[in-house]
Order: structure tokens, then sequence, then C-alpha cells
């Protein structure tokens, strides 16, 4: 009896051992849950604002500053419009623009690194320098110029605001083509008889993305961010355009009475700016896996 009572920890009947902790995905975490339904809201309202939107957001009444209601839920602005219904419709101009800026920064910076990644030589050094001149010049100086140059608009500001992200995109393209060029099914398709452009489109470029779509990710809340300083400052659409920045630019006279058309919508601003990025460090880091 002794013997079998002695025996019994050490066949596994004793103290019983400590359940191993599973490795949640991120994705299913808390925080990307929000972040996500944040971001989807945001592209919801662009998408089809009429079925978010509570009121016109370009017809006005004599109700105006009031705080915010049950009626009106971020209030109304100098002139009686509806504040939330305005944030809406703004979304539209907000979120489009900072797409067309992604994807200027994305085409061009990319063309640009993988032209510099496999050309090499002169043309390399040529396309850096100016990739280094862009860099030197401050992103808001930079992208002033360009609107000054294309005209005010949104369209004309989401350009600019790419224009700002080309070099960054340029330098992460070229180093990650460099370091692909460099390996061994790359040499393969050489010597299996593929043509410079075959093993570019086939092994280069499909395998040098991954980086860059990550970056591209992370610009679009920069994007935003960038934009609503533009409209902020009157660079973008003009009034009465409803777009974010422009809606805190025309409430910045009434801070002192009516801080509702200011912090709510910037409050709108830093959740989607967040969120995303947010869910870009997250997509960052699974590419970097």
């Amino acid at each position: 009896m002794s013997l079998t009572m002695n025996a019994a920890p050490a066949l596994g009947g004793g103290r019983s051992r400590r359940p191993r902790r599973l490795d949640h995905s991120p994705w299913v975490r808390p925080g990307t849950l929000l972040a996500s339904l944040v971001l989807i809201l945001a592209v919801s309202w662009a998408l089809a604002p009429g079925l978010f939107a509570t009121h016109d957001p370009y017809i006005g009444d004599s109700r105006a500053l009031l705080a915010p209601s049950a009626e009106h839920w971020f209030g109304t602005d100098s002139v009686g419009r509806d504040l939330y219904s305005r944030v809406v419709h703004g979304s539209r101009q907000s979120l489009l623009g900072a797409a067309i800026a992604v994807l200027v920064g994305l085409v061009v910076g990319t063309l640009m690194g993988l032209i510099a990644g496999t050309r090499r030589g002169a043309v390399d050094a040529v396309l850096m320098r100016i990739v280094d001149v862009l860099l030197s010049i401050p992103a808001l100086l930079l992208s002033l110029s360009v609107i000054i140059l294309l005209g005010f608009g949104t369209t004309n500001a989401a350009i600019a605001v790419g224009v700002t992200s080309v070099a960054t995109f340029a330098r992460l393209s070229r180093s990650q083509v460099i370091s692909v060029a460099g390996s061994d099914y790359v040499e393969a398709g050489y010597g299996s008889g593929g043509t410079g452009l075959q093993v570019l489109f086939r092994h280069i470029l499909p395998n040098s993305l991954g980086a860059v779509l990550a970056l591209a990710a992370l610009q679009f809340g920069s994007a935003i961010l960038q934009l609503s300083v533009l409209g902020f400052l009157g660079y973008g659409p003009p009034p009465p355009v409803a777009e974010w920045g422009l809606l805190i630019s025309d409430a910045r006279n009434y801070m002192a009475t009516a801080w509702w058309l200011t912090v709510l919508p910037g409050l709108v601003i830093v959740a989607v700016v967040v969120s995303t990025n947010h869910l870009s460090q997250i997509i960052q880091k699974e590419v970097n896996r």
C-alpha cells in the first residue's frame, strides 16, 4: 500500500500541471476589435453618409450654436447646421483624400525604389538624391508648395500630401528590392533562362511588396491628419463643403462659447487616426513575422 501511494505522484496523479497559455491572435484583442469597429464605422460613413446622417449637412435654421442633445448629437454650428451630419458627410472628403494620397505615394515611390534597386549605378544615385531632397523639406511646407502650384481642392490637397510620402516609400522599396535581388531563388530564376522583366515581376516585385503595403497602411492615418491640417489652414476644399479640418477651422472663433464645435470633430479625427495606426502596426508585425 505504501509503495502504491508513493508512486502516484510520479505517475502524474499528484500535483496537477499548469495549463499551457495559448498565444491569442492580435486580431481578436479588445483594442484591435475596437479599432476595427471605429474604422468600419468611418468607412461606412464615407460610403453611405445618407444612412447615418440625421439632418441635411448644408441646410441650417435659426437655432445656431445649440449644445449636443438628443436631436442634434454634436450640436449645431454658427448657422444652425447639424454638426454630426456634417462630420458624417465630411468623412468622404477626408477618407477619399487619404486614399488618393496613399495611392500617389505608393505608386510613385515604389516605382522609384524599384528602378533604383534594380538598375543601381548612376540611376540609383540620381533617384536617391531626389529622395534626399524630398526628405530634407518639411512635409507641411512641401505640401503647401504643391497645392500652390496645383490649386485648392480635395484632390489637389490629396496629391500634395501624397508627394510628401513618395520619398519614404522609395527608400523602403529600394531596400526591399536590393535585399530580395540577392536571394537564391532570384539567381535561380536567372539561371533557368528568365529575362530581367520576368524575374522582376515574378520574384523581386511580389516578394518586396509586403513591407511597402504595411507602410501604406501606416501612411493612411498620417494622410488623414495632414489633410485635416491643410483643411484647417484653408488649403483644402472651400466652404461650405463638409471636411473635418474645415469644420474645426470654422468653429475656432467659438471655442469659448461652443466648445463642442471643435472638440467633437477633433475627437472623431483622433479616433480614426489612432485606430488606423493601431491596425497598421499589427499588419507590420504580421508581415515582419
